[in-house]
């Protein structure tokens, strides 16, 4: 296979009706490192929303065990998104995840702008950092897809095309966006987490490099100092590099599509034992059981 046979084959396929082979696609093969970044990134953003952020706090569950707090979001998504919410799988992932969700009080507004995060992050980062663009028929199927899950989350007035996502997301957060010591507690703890996962002494710069890459108002929303000039070009600048040596290289292989590997369950794990432990499901699961290959 050749670097873009792949994106061929991907514009052979309707962003209607296979978007969420296409999203498959794009997220397991041809970007898997990239949109997991970009996705990283749009956590931060919804913890500038007051209202997410104060909640998410009030939980502890992002303060108190970030780690499995964030398995359980990947693999949720992973399991929604591998199949489609139609599948077996993806669609007891989704109705466990609206079982997490209905034990909070969350407004169909914050549900909508982090689902727009969703939708306009990756796309944004694939366009200044990527190794390609996005296709126009890309854009529409991760739309598609995105729209499908707003739609089996039971959200109303769900935006109907990319454009109406890019609107949504800038105007919620020119109106939205401010401090609360909760979401500067939960960006910390996600920090640190982001942090956990390298030898100790990169720790203090892998804490640093997500804020060389957040936007200033997003920064000043949070709490977080506006990092120097120099440094911020300088990410950019690494993260250009490495998208011209992945273009050079060789496509991932369909044998090899990034999955999690999440460290919160080495053994394995049911989709009905994802989530906080009091607001799991009650039912066994076994039928979903999952164990590392």
């Amino acid at each position: 296979m050749k670097r873009f046979d792949r994106l061929e084959h991907i514009l052979s396929l309707d962003p209607d009706d296979d978007c969420e082979t296409i999203y498959r696609l794009l997220a397991e093969l041809e970007f898997p490192w990239d949109i997991t970044r970009a996705l990283e990134l749009a956590l931060f953003r919804t913890y500038a929303v007051p209202s997410i952020g104060r909640l998410l706090d009030r939980t502890g569950q992002f303060t108190g065990c970030p780690q499995r707090r964030y398995d359980d979001t990947v693999l949720v998504l992973y399991e929604i998104f591998h199949g489609g919410a139609g599948s077996e799988r993806g669609a007891a992932a989704l109705a466990q995840l609206n079982t997490i969700h209905g034990a909070y009080r969350i407004s169909n507004d914050d549900y909508l702008y982090t689902l727009a995060t969703f939708v306009v992050v990756p796309v944004r980062w694939l366009a200044e950092f990527g190794w390609r663009e996005l296709h126009p028929r890309e854009v529409r199927a991760m739309t598609n897809t995105m729209r499908r899950l707003g739609d089996g989350m039971g959200l109303h007035d769900v935006p109907a095309d990319y454009a109406e996502f890019e609107r949504l997301l800038d105007d919620y957060e020119r109106d939205r966006f401010g401090f609360d010591p909760g979401g500067r507690r939960v960006a910390d703890a996600t920090l640190d987490l982001l942090a956990s996962w390298y030898p100790r002494p990169l720790a203090p710069l892998a804490r640093r490099v997500p804020r060389l890459l957040m936007d200033p108002h997003l920064l000043e929303a949070l709490g977080l100092p506006v990092p120097a000039p120099r440094p911020r070009a300088l990410a950019r600048a690494a993260l250009r590099l490495r998208a011209g040596l992945v273009r050079l290289g060789p496509p991932r292989s369909a044998q090899r599509p990034v999955r999690p590997e999440p460290p919160s369950y080495p053994d394995g794990y049911r989709i009905d034992e994802l989530g906080p432990s009091a607001v799991r499901r009650g039912r066994s699961g076994r039928e979903h059981a999952v164990t590392p290959a």
